[in-house]
């Protein structure tokens, strides 16, 4: 979001570097890859070749224990080719059956073992609060995704979607078309008094125990659609009413196009606004904390100028359908296909373009 806020106006690069170190500095930045971390940190770096950066999607409530263990919601491997010209965005899906690698984090050790993939942010930060917790799970995570696929991610970043109300409520509003209508369980009103209520009763694990009467759930239907931030964050949150049981797949389908719609209208309205620039640029940098991988934001900003938000390409993974397994203790998880892991190779040597001319089916319609 930086490159595109404060590159896209084709202002003078001396200006240019300014405001980049002022957006910069809105960034939360820590040590997230841990043993993972490919470079040391240098003052200057020229950033060459094809780059991999990890980014996780967590969903915090208000009030939440800062205690309790937290699963990744989103796991995306953005991949840049060498030439720089443009992205691929890699979602993994959150119930991966997978082996998580044994990890010490310092106050709780992991055996390793199998899991879905979701559940090794949460080991990785059981026993820590804070910012240590958000690096033993973004280390084990990153781990357990090299482990599978191959990849060794040069950066990372964890977004926080409560975060995202800020940059709406900055925008105004983002405005999108939804591909199918979807019925909220979060947020609905009471039939009689026309007050907020909450539509549904949920189980611990965030899916429906039962409908509560006497209520109705919130509904954005299909077609073009502004949505304000109270409205944003409900709707990213959704799956499990989603149409054919689509479930994380619908859902991470919808984030994406969420992030890509508020990424156009920062670039269309925030460049044009010099007295909404600054708090759009606090608004973002306080959704994420960023690991540059040893090479700082600035440069990161400079070699990635030239993608644009339309140029992003998103990918499925199973064809967007869910290939279950039941695993006694675990549950029901998702099992990568073969296509799918040819795809990650494919990320792993920079070769996602000609993956993708034999396999058109992976790209999604955002």
């Amino acid at each position: 979001m930086g490159v595109l806020l404060v590159l896209g106006s084709g202002g003078a690069v001396a200006a240019m570097r300014v405001t980049v170190n002022q957006a910069t500095k809105t960034v939360t930045q820590q040590n997230l890859l841990g043993s993972v971390r490919r470079a040391p940190e240098r003052e200057r770096v020229q950033v060459k070749g094809a780059k991999n950066i990890l980014l996780v999607g967590v969903d915090t409530r208000k009030n939440q224990d800062p205690s309790a263990l937290t699963r990744s919601d989103s796991i995306i491997i953005l991949h840049i080719p060498a030439g720089h010209e443009t992205g691929y965005l890699v979602s993994l899906p959150r119930d991966s059956y997978v082996q998580i690698p044994k990890f010490d984090n310092g106050a709780v050790r992991y055996p390793g073992g199998k899991a879905k993939i979701n559940a090794a942010f949460a080991f990785g930060s059981r026993g820590l609060t804070g910012a240590k917790a958000l690096s033993g799970g973004f280390e084990l995570l990153a781990l357990t995704v090299r482990k599978l696929t191959g990849i060794t991610p040069d950066a990372g970043a964890i977004i926080d979607f409560q975060g995202f109300a800020g940059v709406v409520n900055v925008l105004g509003r983002v405005c999108m078309y939804v591909d199918e209508t979807t019925k909220s369980v979060h947020k609905g009103r009471d039939n009689k008094t026309g007050k907020p209520a909450v539509p549904y009763k949920l189980n611990s694990d965030g899916t429906i125990r039962h409908k509560i009467a006497g209520t109705t759930p919130n509904t954005y239907a299909k077609g073009d659609r502004c949505f304000n931030p109270t409205e944003a964050l409900d709707f990213v949150r959704q799956r499990d009413l989603l149409a054919n049981g689509d479930y994380d797949y619908g859902r991470q389908r919808h984030q994406q196009q969420f992030l890509r719609a508020v990424l156009k209208q920062a670039v269309d309205s925030g460049l044009s606004s010099p007295q909404k620039l600054p708090g759009l640029l606090r608004a973002i940098g306080r959704t994420m904390t960023v690991d540059d991988g040893g090479i700082p934001l600035e440069d990161w900003v400079f070699a990635m100028r030239g993608i644009e938000p339309d140029e992003l390409v998103t990918l499925k993974t199973n064809n967007g359908e869910f290939h279950s397994r039941n695993v006694p203790g675990v549950g029901s998880v998702e099992i990568l296909t073969e296509t799918s892991l040819q795809m990650l190779r494919a990320v792993r040597n920079d070769d996602l373009a000609a993956f993708i001319r034999s396999h058109p089916e992976v790209v999604a319609q955002t």
